[in-house]
């Protein structure tokens, strides 16, 4: 009782400072409260920091037909059947083992939640602010007079869409599932397919308003324990309001804030989520958020796939050239354009040279202003065909290709050669698999071009090489961006241009320092060529006598 009268007191104003009226800085400044053997008294407590809501529900009840006790919870958070018949309907009658004993208040809290209860999720608290959170999160509370403990059950039933294909990451051969916005869901379908005691989950609340759930997962025995101590120090420091998106903590978490490229990959597939914790990395995953990050993250896992280890390496090897010449092709294409018209024009073919001076023939502005405006124009086109409906917005960005590339052309805007160019860049923009990779190259494609419009040739190198000396001192986690490139690691080049035979890779990589590095036994293959037989091959149904 003295605590509750603490409460009111500190809550009243005083001559020298402002009233402390917020909710969330009463509980903050009054941690210490503990439920009362009174039960309007924590009652009143919870009633005043919830304040007025109609979907917050009180139900009074006597507990055993003989205690008075109260329950709360939000309706529309919680599964309302389990409230009615595990919760309410177990307490309110005597268990029929303990029927003909008289059950003592002292005993009370034990056979409530021992014989009572018909819910695993149930645990005593006596903490009011421990309550409230848990009231907020979708649980349900009971507080029974006379005793200086509540109950706090999980309820929580909240309406979620279906586990479905990736919308950001289309499929080809692989698992079709994706995650989804609850993180109970999201966790279950790493377990599916990480069946292994080594997986370990810790989660944290960052987010002083939203309190966001975030969880972190790695491999014990595989995963270096710096790296995972390294995650929970940065995500540790975030002190900020809310976090309603895993986007958020990866602005807060990056070595570098300042570069374009990212240093944090997302994901919304199982399968590359596992895939990667497997190699010895770490992931985070926020509760609302259908979108995991695996750090550290090297800029060769941005232009590749999960498809490219589900097919066979000969095929998947050529896929991986052709995407990584459309990444080059989407960064310096429209610079290299520039500058040849501009100021290199005899290292054009003199036939292509003709057609590309007769289409430029009527074109007003010079080729750098021209590329510009056509680049601009594309990339707004680009940015409305995303954010309309999806009705409208393929029929836009037919429209805006066919229509006003062409008029664009007959009016004398643009060159044809340049229509051609950008839409070239554009394709090559979007073979480039990580959406915020591409974004970077888009980025950066501007600067390229005004370099190549004002030194030729020379301003494009100058800037491939200040791109490349940026790559060359970014880090993720303290793993160098380039890696295994820079530094050279034999090891990890069998899977960066080219993708090797699953059976080279025989070591995870080593710029992760994993515990456990060798994922295959070395003597797989061995073993299945020397136990191989074709028992269908004509040649030994001949030799066998039949």
């Amino acid at each position: 009782m003295k605590s509750i009268l603490k409460w009111f007191k500190s809550t009243k104003p005083k001559s020298n400072r402002l009233p402390i009226t917020v909710p969330d800085q009463i509980m903050k400044n009054n941690t210490d409260i503990t439920v009362n053997t009174n039960m309007e008294d924590s009652l009143t407590y919870i009633e005043k920091i919830l304040g007025e809501n109609d979907d917050f529900v009180i139900r009074r009840f006597n507990a055993f037909g003989r205690h008075k006790a109260v329950l709360c919870y939000y309706c529309n958070m919680v599964d309302q059947s389990a409230v009615n018949t595990d919760i309410l309907k177990a307490l309110m009658y005597v268990p029929a083992h303990l029927d003909s004993k008289i059950i003592e208040l002292h005993d009370l809290k034990e056979v409530l939640i021992n014989d009572a209860l018909y819910h695993t999720e149930a645990k005593r608290e006596s903490k009011l602010n421990h309550l409230i959170e848990g009231l907020v999160r979708g649980h349900t509370v009971v507080i029974v007079d006379g005793l200086d403990e509540a109950f706090m059950i999980g309820t929580r039933n909240i309406d979620k869409r279906t586990v479905d294909q990736p919308a950001t990451e289309m499929v080809i051969r692989g698992p079709r599932e994706g995650f989804i916005e609850l993180l109970g869901t999201n966790i279950a379908l790493l377990r599916y397919r990480l069946q292994t005691p080594d997986f370990r989950m810790h989660t944290m609340e960052i987010g002083r308003r939203t309190r966001s759930k975030v969880a972190i997962c790695f491999v014990e025995g595989i995963t270096k324990p710096e790296l995972v101590q390294e995650v929970k120090n940065r995500l540790s420091k975030i002190d900020i309001s809310s976090v309603l998106d895993s986007g958020i903590l990866e602005q807060y978490i990056e070595d570098n804030h300042l570069s374009p490229f990212p240093q944090v990959q997302y994901t919304e597939r199982p399968d590359k989520v596992v895939s990667n914790l497997l190699e010895g990395r770490v992931a985070i995953l926020v509760d609302g958020s259908p979108m995991a990050l695996v750090v550290p993250t090297i800029f060769s896992q941005l232009y590749q796939t999960v498809e490219d280890y589900n097919e066979r390496f000969l095929l998947m090897s050529s896929i991986r050239m052709a995407r990584l010449v459309a990444l080059i092709f989407s960064l310096i294409f429209p610079s290299l354009y520039v500058a040849i018209i501009s100021f290199n024009p005899e290292l054009i073919p003199t036939e292509f040279a003709v057609a590309v001076a007769g289409g430029r023939a009527g074109v007003p502005f010079p080729a750098i202003i021209e590329v510009l405006i056509i680049e601009i124009s594309m990339e707004v086109l680009r940015e409305a065909t995303i954010r309309l409906p999806q009705q409208v917005g393929g029929a836009l960005s037919i429209v805006g290709v066919l229509v006003i590339g062409q008029a664009a052309v007959s009016a004398g805007f643009a060159s044809p050669i340049t229509i051609v160019i950008i839409a070239l860049t554009t394709i090559g923009s979007f073979a480039t698999p990580a959406y915020n990779a591409a974004l970077a190259l888009r980025l950066l494609r501007f600067p390229l071009i005004v370099l190549g419009g004002i030194f030729g040739l020379y301003g494009i190198m100058i800037g491939l090489i200040l791109i490349a000396n940026h790559l060359l001192s970014l880090k993720s986690f303290g793993v160098p961006y380039l890696s295994p490139l820079v530094p050279g690691n034999f090891e990890g080049m069998k899977d960066l241009l080219f993708r090797s035979p699953m059976w080279f890779f025989k070591k995870r990589p080593s710029i992760l320092q994993t515990i456990d590095d060798t994922p295959l036994n070395p003597n797989t293959m061995d073993e299945l060529k020397s136990t191989t037989e074709n028992v269908l091959d004509p040649l030994n149904y001949k030799e066998k006598g039949r």
